[in-house]
């Protein structure tokens, strides 16, 4: 059993519910007391998680000392507000703890992934991620999950494998931390895509070449950050991809649905809520030219999102572009 405090009551409250359930002593924290108030009165994420019950075991606070004596921290915060949120902790986090990233996005003002704000902030303690195809919706509900974490170190992926895996929910390790990292970002520009697609009533011919052509797009930048191309066939790669692009859960979906049927962007993330592909897009297009790497359907997502171009231009854009091989250079590590 080990003592975790997860920063987020968001996908953080379906993780607690997950953790709690197999044994751990788990307590969730936001800077919100009001939210903090309320999950411990009614017990309920309503918003999020309705009609799942959280232990009674599983604690709530607004206390940033509930990390101090924690084996691990799970940082759940989205990105505009994650290095805000860690700074509000760091000072109570002991040095033999294990922080993990299970946020998927980007610092927008710097580029850079959030481990890399984690060991900017939290040099002295060991650092991990934790991504894959999952949501909050199924995780809480016990659905079988498999995920993956990656770390600088093995022992430290493996030390979180094997105190986080259970029956319904297992851990694969990964040495490429970039990669794993990157995929679960990158993805969700392609899901914005996607959902757009569908809004718009278009099929699933469509969407699959979207799928596969974003693959191809997420692969190229990736490897050009620093990751291996071989990461993105995996949990962090395509298995986050199929989540994210297919399904009502994915509120990256949901929002460029939105869009396609018409929507203006700004409204369709403030109805939808946390949508990390409308701000990442921006800032993955901006590594993408400042590393000359070609992005055609993370640029034509740039324009519908912020330059109010019409979806049925970006369509028209993809379709007539030069005509050119499928087959990408073949990536060596």
């Amino acid at each position: 059993m080990a003592r975790i405090a997860i920063l987020g009551c968001g996908y953080g409250t379906a993780l607690g519910v997950l953790y709690t359930k197999y044994g751990h002593d788990v307590t969730t924290w936001t800077k919100f007391e009001a939210e903090a108030e309320q999950l411990r009165t009614e017990r309920e994420h309503k918003r999020l998680l309705p009609g799942v019950k959280l232990p009674d075991a599983l604690g709530v606070t607004s206390d940033p000392i509930i990390v101090k004596g924690a084996d691990i921290v799970v940082v759940c915060i989205p990105s505009a507000f994650y290095r805000e949120a860690v700074r509000a902790v760091k000072d109570y986090i002991d040095p033999q703890t294990v922080v993990v990233n299970a946020s998927k996005g980007l610092e927008e003002s710097t580029g850079k992934r959030l481990s890399e704000l984690l060991k900017e902030e939290l040099p002295n303690n060991r650092i991990a991620v934790i991504t894959g195809p999952c949501h909050a919706e199924e995780i809480a509900r016990f659905v079988p999950t498999t995920e993956v974490c990656a770390a600088y170190d093995d022992d430290t992926a493996e030390y979180i494998q094997q105190t986080l895996s259970n029956e319904c929910y297992r851990i694969y390790t990964n040495d490429d931390v970039c990669g794993c990292e990157l995929g679960g970002v990158l993805k969700n520009p392609i899901a914005l895509g996607c959902g757009i697609a569908r809004g718009m009533g278009l099929g699933d011919n469509t969407v699959a070449a979207l799928m596969t052509r974003g693959m191809t797009e997420i692969t190229r930048l990736g490897v050009a950050l620093g990751a291996s191309w071989k990461t993105f066939t995996g949990m962090a790669g395509i298995g986050d991809l199929i989540v994210t692009c297919t399904s009502l859960h994915s509120r990256n979906f949901r929002a460029g649905n939105l869009i396609g049927k018409g929507v203006p962007a700004a409204e369709a993330v403030a109805q939808v809520g946390t949508v990390e592909g409308y701000t990442n897009a921006r800032t993955a297009f901006r590594l993408a030219k400042a590393n000359g790497v070609d992005v055609p359907i993370i640029e034509q997502i740039v324009k519908i999102c912020f330059e109010g171009s019409d979806p049925k231009k970006s369509i028209s854009v993809l379709m007539n572009r030069e005509s050119k091989h499928e087959r990408e250079q073949y990536w060596t590590d």
